[in-house]
């Protein structure tokens, strides 16, 4: 796959860690309540075990963002159900460090194209905390448009959160 995206590997697992160690502060306010064990080596191994078995089960799509080789982020295509529905939903985050640079957009836009045409899936769904503008941006960017309010829909940073959601479907 070409730009800032890849497949995640368990030898990305103490890369994962260190990322989530250095940027659990900036990702705190958007994020599930994490304990100290999710930022080591053994944890990312892991989950990025878990997720590659998803991966083989065509249940989720784990991505890391790349810049230089370098892992700044992660991207999930998640929940992918096929059958009528053909959708999945879509999580993301880029290392404080990389905001404002378009790559958040451009992970997503390569994302969306893996899933429409690698995947054939019909639909993309995100969704945001209703402060989090830039994350809002990114989508709109990427051509996500706005379809809802869910009230309580997530539990993040501690507490039921609503959120913002968002689809993009796939073109004709």
């Amino acid at each position: 796959m070409d730009g800032p995206l890849r497949l995640l590997t368990l030898d990305d697992a103490p890369a994962m860690a260190d990322l989530y160690a250095r940027e659990a502060e900036f990702l705190a306010p958007w994020d599930p309540a994490r304990d100290a064990e999710w930022a080591t080596t053994a944890v990312q191994r892991t989950t990025i075990a878990r997720q590659l078995s998803e991966l083989r089960a065509g249940r989720s799509v784990p991505f890391g963002i790349v810049v230089d080789g370098e892992l700044v982020g992660r991207l999930n295509l998640s929940g992918i159900m096929l059958g009528p529905a053909r959708t999945a939903n879509l999580g993301y985050f880029v290392a404080q460090s990389h905001n404002g640079r378009g790559l958040a957009t451009a992970a997503v836009r390569a994302a969306a194209e893996h899933a429409f045409r690698e995947l054939r899936l019909h639909r993309l769904q995100a969704a945001t905390l209703p402060e989090n503008a830039p994350s809002q941006r990114v989508l709109a960017k990427a051509g996500f448009e706005r379809i809802g309010f869910a009230p309580s829909y997530l539990h993040i940073n501690g507490a039921w959160r609503d959120h913002v959601l968002f689809q993009l479907v796939a073109p004709e």
